[in-house]
């Protein structure tokens, strides 16, 4: 039911998009819903981020899988314990842009016996890997559209991408990379029993959004054969705060689908989960160092703790020990 309602309610956005683009509501879709949905973003991100910069830490909490810094003879892990501030900032690097910790996911199953088996499980973070730096390229691709000149960053990155020639245009291999990672991950929500049972409509509705994004991309880019420079017009428009008459680009109702969606996911994404994006930099857990051997660490939002001292606690409770017989008596 879960996968259902997202489902739905991304096939609604494009028949609402391909309605309106038929409407003659074009403003609407190309102009006034990306303004507001950027407006959204910038202002939730921002929320997000400072409520969670005020979330107190009183303690140094960070999460290790090695040998903390201690004598000297006792070798230390620096990734796995980090002590220095250098060496959280490169494990967090090796976490934001290789997924370190998700490269070690195990899992277990339940073999013949019963025996609970353990294994390694690394499609997870393969097909992860292939999704997020698939998205990244994809994103910075598209930054032609609002930029003239093109800066050298984006074409090259475009020349790696279409390095295999194929179709013309030429195919993008992150194009197909990120539609077949995207089945993967939705297709282990549905065969996965344990998967299946903890997923609920906020996991399934951004894979299925941005599985629309991708697939309208692709078709426009090798079908429907979009006005590239009315697109682009429309994106300088956009950045310039001076849109184009968009009665006169004539662009396709698959076009404002397309870009519906994209709408959609700017202005969810500071609701979502898909805010992991800058919360990994804010978890206490993953950057701090691990040196509460050498510093001691002070909390810096000291409250006022309620005691309930043994005396107190003896007289209010009494009665009861004295029915049950027993005599309490303190050192």
């Amino acid at each position: 039911m879960n996968a259902l309602v997202s489902l739905l309610a991304v096939l609604s956005i494009v028949v609402i998009a391909f309605l309106g683009a038929g409407a003659g509501l074009e403003v609407l879709f190309g102009v006034v819903l990306p303004y507001a949905a950027i407006l959204t973003f910038l202002v939730g991100f921002v929320l997000r981020i400072v409520k969670w910069a005020k979330s107190p830490v009183p303690f140094r909490i960070p999460t290790v899988a090695g040998q903390a810094k201690s004598l000297e003879w006792i070798k230390h892990q620096p990734l796995e314990s980090p002590y220095t501030r250098r060496q959280v900032v490169l494990r967090m690097a090796l976490e934001v842009l290789f997924f370190r910790s998700l490269f070690r996911n195990t899992k277990a199953e339940l073999k013949g016996g019963p025996r609970l088996v353990y294994g390694a499980d690394k499609a997870l973070w393969l097909f992860g890997m292939i999704f997020h730096w698939s998205f990244l390229i994809i994103f910075i691709r598209h930054l032609r559209f609002f930029t003239e000149p093109v800066p050298a960053l984006v074409t090259g990155v475009e020349w790696v991408d279409s390095f295999f020639d194929v179709g013309l245009p030429a195919l993008f291999a992150t194009s197909v990379l990120l539609l077949v990672s995207l089945s993967w991950l939705i297709g282990r929500r549905f065969l996965d029993p344990q998967v299946r049972y903890i997923s609920q409509a906020a996991d399934y509705f951004p894979l299925f959004l941005i599985f629309g994004i991708a697939s309208t991309g692709v078709l426009l880019r090798h079908f429907a054969k979009t006005d590239v420079a009315g697109v682009k017009e429309l994106g300088m428009g956009l950045l310039g705060f001076s849109p184009p008459n968009l009665g006169e680009l004539g662009l396709s109702g698959l076009f404002y689908a397309h870009l519906l969606l994209v709408t959609a996911l700017i202005a969810y994404f500071p609701l979502s989960k898909l805010m992991h994006l800058g919360g990994v930099f804010m978890s206490p857990t993953r950057n701090l160092a691990n040196n509460n051997r050498a510093v001691r660490h002070v909390n810096p939002n000291p409250q006022p703790v309620q005691v309930h001292e043994f005396e107190h606690w003896k007289e209010e409770f009494k009665e009861e020990i004295a029915e049950a017989g027993y005599k309490l008596e303190r050192d």
